[in-house]
């Protein structure tokens, strides 16, 4: 059997052209038995759409039967609440602050330097400080010579 106008409903149908007259041929056709076996996965589909159609809707006795429910009294019953109950969003919050706090510190500390690297960089700073280097003072002495400057800075022959 050919099912052309059945493919060419759906195509339309995918692009939203159909009319509603097309849409209910198309919903007859999945609701028989014999849907061809490339066209069965959109079955499920129009016959979901037809069965939510008939699904009943509210009842004229609903606005009744709701009134019904409100109007029952249930009994209310007191609920005593203890202070620990009561302070617990504060307790909550102290436990927030004291890791905000805690997670502050140990970032504080990790970006500070070392008391060790502080001191050795103290000393090292204090040693290059106290004067020039023996390798500086014969490296002028030995250029001078070599070159035949005088130590007044005459030059020799």
């Amino acid at each position: 059997m050919d099912y052309k106008y059945i493919e060419q409903l759906l195509e339309r149908y995918w692009e939203c052209q159909t009319t509603l007259e097309e849409e209910g041929i198309l919903q007859m056709f999945f609701a028989q038995d014999s849907v061809p076996a490339h066209l069965l996965p959109y079955r499920v589909l129009f016959v979901a759409e037809r069965e939510e159609r008939r699904q009943t809707r509210l009842g004229k006795d609903f606005d009744e039967r709701l009134m019904r429910l409100a109007e029952q009294d249930a009994p209310v019953k007191a609920v005593s609440i203890s202070l620990s109950q009561r302070l617990r969003p504060f307790f909550r919050a102290a436990a927030v602050i004291a890791i905000i706090l805690t997670l502050g510190s140990a970032v504080q500390r990790a970006l500070e330097p070392d008391e060790a690297d502080v001191t050795a960089q103290r000393s090292f700073s204090t040693l290059t400080k106290q004067g020039p280097s023996v390798a500086v003072s014969d490296s002028v002495r030995k250029d001078s010579v070599t070159l035949g400057h005088a130590p007044n800075g005459v030059l020799m022959k």
